[in-house]
């Protein structure tokens, strides 16, 4: 089997890391929109990340791994740091609290929409039959839900782009990490990533926000902010990595669309939001998407 053919399948260590990283990103939805309703973005988004990379580190450093940086790729590993960690989290931040986390759960996921033509392009990845039906019906799904959203866009047209921006700029950086690989183990690589593509949003923190507003959060809030520093961030992001870096750009971006459907159905046993028969059939075409391309089956 060819190293692009390897490239296209997930093993099954991969498909237990894929199932924890859907869980994990898909409830995250919900506990964000719980979090950032407290607390704010900069804030969060700097608790989120600092304490993360700190357990991350730590976590790596007792397990005997190395965290030195090779020499000639710090500056690679900042810039990937500044689009894939600064840019993503302080759109998504944003935007998530101007519309409903379900809805932003999907417009986040249209990210194999601008992931697979720039893999084409950059990276010379080869699309299949089964890839372009899978690519084919997620899209047509995603242009139905934008479609039914152009419709009441006037409700909150800034939080749409914002979040529609993010996952533009993760498709970015998903392409460029495997443009301009990191040798490094995807444990140090992912703590060193969040910190650095921290420091912006710490320094933003610092300037904008009043932290003495922390006092007045509640425990719910607090909850939500412990399950992004320990499970979406140092567990999450750590799995993003090593996905990334081990599946083709088509592979791992058609993965990821399993994860909007726990944001829309985690939105609804915890927000009470009430997804529309457009976001249920936008949801079944990014499932069919997967199916078409994840599981075995005859080539065409």
């Amino acid at each position: 089997m060819s190293a692009q053919s390897n490239a296209d399948h997930l093993s099954p260590m991969l498909w237990w890391i894929l199932a924890g990283l859907t869980l994990a990103w898909g409830f995250n939805w919900t506990a964000m929109k719980v979090a950032l309703s407290e607390v704010a973005p900069f804030t969060f988004r700097s608790i989120c990340l600092g304490a993360g990379s700190a357990v991350l580190f730590a976590v790596m450093k007792s397990s005997g791994h190395s965290l030195v940086v090779p020499k000639g790729q710090r500056l690679r590993l900042l810039l990937l740091a500044v689009i894939s960690v600064t840019g993503w989290n302080l759109l998504v931040a944003f935007g998530l609290t101007m519309i409903p986390s379900g809805r932003a759960a999907i417009l986040a996921y249209t990210m194999p929409a601008w992931a697979i033509p720039l893999s084409v392009w950059v990276l010379g990845e080869r699309l299949t039959g089964r890839k372009l039906l899978g690519f084919a019906l997620g899209m047509v799904g995603i242009v139905l839900l934008l479609t039914e959203r152009l419709v009441d866009l006037q409700a909150a047209p800034v939080g749409s782009l914002l979040v529609l921006c993010a996952a533009v700029t993760w498709a970015l950086s998903t392409v460029l990490i495997k443009r301009y690989p990191v040798a490094m183990a995807a444990g140090p690589y992912t703590a060193w990533i969040m910190l650095l593509g921290g420091v912006p949003i710490f320094v933003g923190a610092l300037i904008i926000d009043d932290f003495g507003a922390l006092t007045g959060v509640s425990p719910a809030a607090w909850g939500g902010v412990a399950y992004n520093v320990l499970i979406a961030f140092a567990f999450a992001h750590w799995a993003w990595i090593k996905l990334t870096t081990s599946l083709s750009v088509t592979a791992f971006s058609l993965s990821m669309l399993l994860t909007p459907s726990l944001g829309v159905f985690s939105g609804m046993i915890f927000l009470g939001e009430k997804p529309t028969l457009v976001e249920y059939s936008a949801l079944a075409l990014v499932l069919g998407s997967l199916l078409a391309v994840m599981l075995p089956g005859r080539r065409f």
